[in-house]
């Protein structure tokens, strides 16, 4: 594998242990996953220390970021903080060495400088679905090992498991699945696929597909990661309407989208991750809470009617995903790319419910997509709490 100058003076900086470097110190936002019974996010900013070999990691990748020519200058703040917040997540896994925090970095830049940056080289995802790529490069083992190191898993949960068992049963015969998702953070993919590998679904996690928004497809440093992800691309409610001369464009490839995924539906065998809220839990900055987004009704009828027209037998559970703090997303909807990443060494959680019943009929469809948002709910503070008393009693370790 041909490796970037970046790359290759980590590693040659790591190898040399240099003690150059002083120790730093930076204040972590959110709170060091500190989960109460209220659930709400931690207003405290204890600070966190970064030591010397992962500093060395993050002052010299920002260095060959600043000088190499090869970022365009708006973005380099940007990457330079995203740099930052993934050697000090890596700093508090003790099991993560600088070398692969270093290595995983280098990829990282690599593959985005290769295919995220605006022009010629930028990868172009197919308007409606996108297959993910795994050879030459596996860009999907490549997302699962950058994010692993910032997952606390001794501490994570995954629940449900029986149901997991059951819809991927019903994958197995031919039938299809729909998650009905929360969704909390743009890793969301890598903790489904790493946490469903934890008990033993290495496979079915491989195939999933993903439906995704256009952030992900556009945004230079989501693009390496989205490139190994199974997706059906189509645009939001929240982001469709925000330029009026794209908006029929828009809407055409969405109607192109849910062809696909019909034509994927009956085939059968399908497994679909979708957040019916269209975007990402948002914390309330009053409370500092961070609750389910409300889902569409809309967006479920239309995946209830994708699976009638597919005449295969369809499935739908809700997914509770419990990732907020691996990488919180910015308090207020943002419509365009390159918003800045943080990202935190933290417990993540997944829970599914049981099938969800065929309730409400045509003439009451509302009270479908009610019974899935609250078993959503229900299992996502099921969810924390069980992360919590984890948390707690590794602390008393």
């Amino acid at each position: 594998m041909r490796i970037s100058p970046i790359a290759a003076i980590s590693l040659a900086m790591l190898a040399s242990r240099t003690t150059a470097f002083t120790q730093t110190t930076i204040p972590k936002v959110f709170g060091s996953t500190q989960f109460t019974t209220s659930l709400k996010m931690s207003t405290e900013t204890p600070i966190l220390t970064i030591t010397p070999p992962f500093a060395a990691v993050r002052d010299t990748v920002i260095t060959q970021l600043t000088t190499s020519g090869k970022v365009p200058p708006q973005m380099i703040p940007s990457l330079s903080h995203f740099v930052s917040e993934y050697a000090m997540a890596c700093s508090e896994n003790g099991s993560v060495t600088p070398e692969t925090c270093a290595e995983n970095i280098a990829t990282c830049t690599r593959v985005a400088l290769e295919n995220g940056l605006p022009g010629p080289t930028q990868y172009k995802f197919e308007n409606s679905a996108h297959q993910a790529i795994r050879e030459p490069f596996d860009y999907y083992q490549f997302g699962v090992d950058f994010f692993r190191p910032a997952m606390d898993l001794e501490n994570s949960v995954v629940l449900g498991e029986k149901n997991f068992e059951e819809a991927f049963e019903f994958m197995k015969k031919g039938e299809n699945v729909v998650f009905l998702a929360n969704h909390q953070s743009e890793a969301d993919p890598q903790v489904f696929s790493i946490l469903l590998e934890k008990i033993g679904r290495r496979r079915e996690a491989e195939e999933l597909v993903y439906v995704a928004g256009h952030k992900v497809t556009t945004d230079p440093l989501a693009i390496p990661f989205s490139m190994g992800r199974n997706l059906l691309c189509i645009h939001s409610k929240k982001h469709i309407n925000v330029d009026p001369t794209t908006k029929e464009s828009k809407t055409q490839q969405n109607v192109a989208t849910m062809n696909q995924m019909l034509k994927m539906m009956r085939g059968g065998g399908v497994g679909i991750w979708v957040a019916p809220s269209g975007g990402r839990d948002r914390r309330d900055v009053d409370t500092c809470e961070v609750p389910v987004a409300p889902f569409d009704q809309k967006t479920i009828d239309m995946f209830r009617l994708m699976g009638s027209k597919s005449k295969t037998p369809t499935h739908f559970y809700s997914l509770a995903m419990v990732s907020y703090e691996l990488c919180p997303p910015p308090d207020t909807v943002e419509a365009g790319v390159g918003e800045q990443r943080n990202i935190r060494y933290t417990p993540i959680g997944i829970a599914c419910g049981e099938e969800l019943p065929n309730v409400g009929g045509k003439e009451s469809r509302h009270l479908f997509a009610q019974s899935a948002m609250e078993i959503c709910e229900e299992k996502y503070f099921e969810t924390m709490k069980e992360i919590e008393v984890l948390v707690k009693n590794s602390e008393k370790q």
